[in-house]
């Protein structure tokens, strides 16, 4: 069996530490059995690994959570980047020809697909790997699992069986109920309604057909191409909902969607991460405080204080999950982002007029890691370095920089920098367009810009 995990967000129901490059699967606030904190990626990427199943799994996300992905669970991930964000379908596609095409997977073999995030025991993992026998057994079209509920939420889609029943443990769905309000939720308690968790598993030829069905290519680099042709609908509307032969089983142990600030904090091991304090007579409030500077919260009980580079929220947990709507049309860069050689932040960010803008970033680079050889065209950038000890390449030179070193790096100058120690220094960048994109990269690896450097030296 083959295991798709999908991995996407655009970073709005748990702003501020939330944004476009870091979704709320990448924040570590959830507590490993070490007592370390871990994010849900993390979670559950652990999980499959102790159940072997890592090597089996491809990850599809976009190309802005990639450097994200590779920094908290390792280079060794198998994962498909979609070209642009099109939804679950286009998604599931992409990694459905990568399946068959590169890995040559037959077009019989079962393919599970879930979210990354999922907050869950090892239990349901074992369960996901019985679709492959439902699926075989039953020669359903889809199988999916459904989580026995606890009670009428109207924040989950519904699962709705039919009357008839294949076994004590799967039965064939009748159709889906989208978010029902609390009435009509108990009344599909009362039916033997199960939460969608969205976890499915189908036969690979199951969307080889689709795409065949459409004109478009099963290949995976011709796919990758025409990546644009490609509906941006999600699987359910494009696939599921078209289908008739569809079964499920019921999973009845602990699992939950941390999507909300309110249902995140509930899995914290402790109410403050970072520079805060609360009174004792604060009851069920968290603060969560990525800023140098402290948060104090006096006599205030049920809320939650989040503060980030991004901004600052302070909510009642009860109407957190309205943050999205709060913060939808709020347009602005990530001002943190971790990437596979440390992680960065904004601290200043000006436009003096159209052809000045001047950007200030503190820079982490952890040790033996390096940044890409690149230049830029649009922009010079002044270093102080403040911590550690790295190696810089400029102008096809080598030097060592420490503490207390300056370093201009002129428009269009090729550069790159590894550290010996982690590094850390202030980046100033002066230039008329100071987006990533100006990040212009040539080589990625140190031994290649290592070797590049020598040989253009001789």
């Amino acid at each position: 069996m083959k295991l798709v995990l999908l991995s996407g967000g655009s970073g709005k129901r748990l702003w501020p530490l939330s944004n476009d490059a870091r979704s709320k699967q990448f924040l570590k606030v959830l507590n490993n059995e070490k007592n370390q904190l871990e994010s849900m990626v993390q979670r559950v990427w652990n999980q499959l690994d102790n159940l072997g199943l890592t090597q089996s799994a491809l990850i599809a996300t976009s190309k802005t959570q990639v450097e994200m992905i590779q920094n908290q669970i390792g280079r060794d991930a198998s994962i498909i980047v979609e070209p642009e964000r099109r939804d679950t379908f286009p998604a599931i596609a992409l990694a459905a020809s990568y399946l068959y095409s590169k890995e040559n997977t037959l077009r019989e073999e079962i393919v599970g697909v879930l979210p990354v995030d999922p907050y869950v025991e090892d239990e349901f993992f074992a369960k996901l790997l019985e679709l492959e026998d439902v699926i075989k057994s039953t020669d359903a079209d889809l199988a999916l699992i459904g989580v026995e509920p606890t009670y009428p939420s109207e924040k989950y889609g519904y699962i709705v069986p039919n009357k008839e029943t294949l076994s004590d443990e799967i039965f064939k769905v009748s159709h889906f109920k989208e978010k029902p309000m609390v009435e009509e939720a108990k009344t599909l308690l009362e039916n033997k309604a199960l939460w969608n968790c969205g976890v499915f598993a189908f036969k690979l030829d199951k969307v080889l057909s689709v795409l065949e069905e459409k004109g478009l290519p099963t290949n995976y680099d011709e796919l990758l191409l025409n990546y644009s042709l490609l509906p941006k609908i999600s699987f359910d509307y494009e696939v599921v909902e078209k289908t008739r032969d569809i079964v499920a089983i019921p999973y009845d142990g602990k699992w939950k969607d941390l999507g909300t600030w309110n249902t995140l904090t509930e899995e914290m091991g402790m109410s403050i991460l970072g520079k805060a304090q609360m009174s004792k007579d604060s009851k069920n409030t968290h603060i969560i405080n990525e800023l140098d500077v402290p948060v104090s919260v006096l006599g205030l009980s049920n809320i939650l204080v989040a503060a980030s580079p991004d901004g600052i929220l302070v909510t009642d947990k009860e109407a957190s999950p309205r943050v999205k709507e709060m913060v939808g049309d709020l347009d602005q860069r990530p001002m943190y982002e971790e990437r596979r050689w440390g992680w960065y932040r904004v601290l200043e960010h000006t436009k003096y007029d159209v052809n000045q803008e001047v950007l200030t970033k503190r820079i982490n680079i952890s040790a033996g890691k390096n940044l890409s050889y690149q230049f830029h065209n649009y922009r010079k950038e002044f270093w102080t370095i403040v911590k550690g000890e790295g190696v810089l390449l400029l102008n096809n030179e080598f030097r060592v920089i420490r503490p207390g070193d300056v370093v201009e790096i002129p428009l269009g100058v090729k550069h790159a920098v590894k550290a010996v120690k982690e590094l850390e220094f202030i980046e100033v960048q002066i230039g008329t367009q100071l987006v990533e994109e100006d990040n212009h990269r040539l080589l990625l690896t140190w031994d290649e810009i290592e070797e590049s450097a020598y040989a253009i030296s001789k």
